[in-house]
């Protein structure tokens, strides 16, 4: 009997480490995976089955994303590595205790008029620290690589929509940041035929997670730079008195400038998407948005009718340095090639996921929710991960 039971367990144990090793589960390396649109693409990546490592260096990243990352990810999918990509050394080391089959590179700055104001900290953080990862794919034999680009790469144009095709222009730092670094990733395809790439435009991203996991939530000290969806979040939780709109005689309908914003995660499925379609020998380049734009003056109107909160709206002529006029994209090729379409085309939809997270969540994330002493108790948070 005793010999039975044994034969019985060597051909279970037998069997099922055969089934591990036939199920290799796909390693994502997620830079920025602590960062807004980062740590909302790594969610999705662990919901459908993936092992994500999660690498932030936590200058701009959230705490609370990563806990929440944590909290929802199988045992044994899901790491985070506390570590800047401007150091070889460290990064090196990541890859060589590693084996990633994927990298998707979100880990950047991404705020216009701080780049008008630092433009050299730009082309360090989105040009070369593109340089360092591939450099560290290219050492230790990783090739298929995601990266996050931007519609601030075409810059100003009379007509719309945009396409693949358009020229791209780029007229401010981050733009031309963004777009140097796609030419470094052709580039290093050329000299790689085992490298496939997926480069995405992104046009403006909005929205949180619909189950109201994850949200956006800068740190204070950024908020000056960002994102509309930001402003009008800040003026309805009292944070600041009013929405600010920047430039009222822009060559548009109503005087604001036009934008196409897309959900955030209807943009990490695009990702999603992509990593299926990899080819080697080639990079892959598609617009994601909506192919609809919508105007600052529609946007707040908008946000003001989801939050049934009235807040003050105050007009400046003048322009912000560095913004465009109108850009919105034509989606058809992501849609014919990767099969992807946005689902969250009705804006007032995608501002209430935006909404309800910070009904939620007035200070941010859990982490912060707790802290409430300034700054440096925050830091001293980041330094426990």
């Amino acid at each position: 009997m005793c010999k039975n039971l044994d034969s019985t367990l060597l051909q279970t144990l037998t069997s099922t480490i055969s089934d591990v090793v036939a199920e290799h589960v796909l390693h994502v390396l997620v830079t920025g995976g602590a960062g807004y649109i980062g740590s909302h693409a790594a969610l999705l990546l662990l919901e459908n089955g993936y092992r994500v490592t999660a690498l932030d260096n936590l200058s701009r990243g959230n705490v609370g994303a990563i806990h929440v990352l944590q909290q929802n990810a199988i045992p044994g999918r899901f790491n985070f590595i506390k570590t800047d990509l401007s150091d070889l050394e460290d990064l090196h080391s990541v890859f060589s205790k590693n084996t990633f089959d994927v990298v998707m590179h979100f880990a950047g700055f991404a705020y216009v008029g701080e780049s008008m104001e630092e433009p050299l900290m730009y082309f360090q953080q989105n040009t070369g620290n593109v340089v360092n990862l591939l450099d560290a794919m290219r050492v230790h034999n990783v090739n298929k690589f995601i990266y996050s680009s931007t519609c601030a790469t075409y810059g100003d144009h009379d007509e719309m929509p945009i396409t693949e095709e358009t020229v791209q222009v780029p007229v401010n730092p981050y733009g031309r940041s963004k777009k140097l670094a796609e030419e470094i990733i052709k580039d290093y395809s050329d000299s790689n035929p085992q490298f496939s790439a997926a480069i995405l435009r992104y046009f403006n991203v909005i929205g949180s997670d619909p189950q109201g996991r994850l949200g956006e939530s800068p740190l204070p000290q950024y908020r000056k730079f960002g994102r509309i969806t930001g402003a009008c979040i800040d003026a309805t939780l009292g944070r600041c008195d009013s929405i600010k709109i920047f430039g009222s005689n822009f060559p548009t309908h109503d005087g604001t400038c036009v934008r196409d914003y897309v959900h955030v995660s209807d943009l990490v499925d695009a990702h999603l998407a992509a990593l299926k379609q990899l080819r080697p020998g080639a990079v892959q380049i598609f617009n994601v948005g909506t192919g609809k734009g919508v105007s600052v003056r529609e946007f707040i109107a908008a946000w003001i009718k989801v939050t049934g909160k009235q807040v003050k709206v105050e007009v400046h002529k003048e322009k912000r340095p560095g913004d465009y006029s109108e850009v919105y994209c034509n989606p058809s090729k992501i849609e014919e090639e990767l099969k992807w379409k946005a689902k969250f085309t009705n804006l007032e939809d995608s501002l209430a996921t935006a909404w309800n997270w910070h009904k939620a969540h007035p200070n941010g994330y859990a982490v912060t929710d707790e802290i409430s002493n300034g700054k440096q108790n925050y830091d001293e948070a980041r330094q426990n991960l």
